[in-house]
């Protein structure tokens, strides 16, 4: 299992500058001040110091983002077949005088549906007066300027 880099600590022994160079074998790994020296630390310190690899930092993407979002729609798409599958028998809907046989998955699943547009509309709702007020505090800010 491979180690995480962590940060520079000054206040740590470990991290703290030496003076010798980076090659120089290290004197006082025999004798420590109690904090115990392993073998580690002075193969460490036979070694010569090579600059010590940046570690690799992964940027997000738009394709990335876009690639695990399809990813999880597949998923869940999959999961939905199969409980609609599951699900053939036809049950009795009434809905606003209207009734009709459907099966039960199909009718489930139109539920989510309506209950997720629901969902999407108060959110948009909420995002639009989010925006307003973020836009009336900007023109008090700046009086003068006109914004976008």
């Amino acid at each position: 299992m491979t180690e995480t880099p962590r940060r520079f600590d000054q206040n740590n022994p470990d991290d703290a500058l030496t003076s010798q160079p980076p090659g120089a074998a290290d004197t006082t790994s025999g004798t420590g001040s109690g904090s115990g020296t392993s073998e580690v630390e002075t193969s460490r310190a036979e070694e010569p110091a090579a600059p010590a690899p940046a570690p690799e930092t992964r940027q997000v993407t738009r394709a990335g983002m876009v690639w695990a979002a399809v990813a999880c729609a597949l998923v869940v798409l999959i999961l939905l077949i199969a409980f609609i599958l599951q699900n053939q028998d036809y049950v009795q809907v009434k809905f606003f005088g209207l009734e009709g046989s459907v099966p039960l998955g199909m009718a489930l699943f139109i539920a989510a549906v309506g209950g997720g547009v629901l969902v999407a509309i108060a959110g948009a709702a909420r995002i639009i007066q989010l925006r307003l007020a973020a836009h009336r505090l900007r023109r008090q800010a700046s009086p003068g300027t006109r914004t976008r």
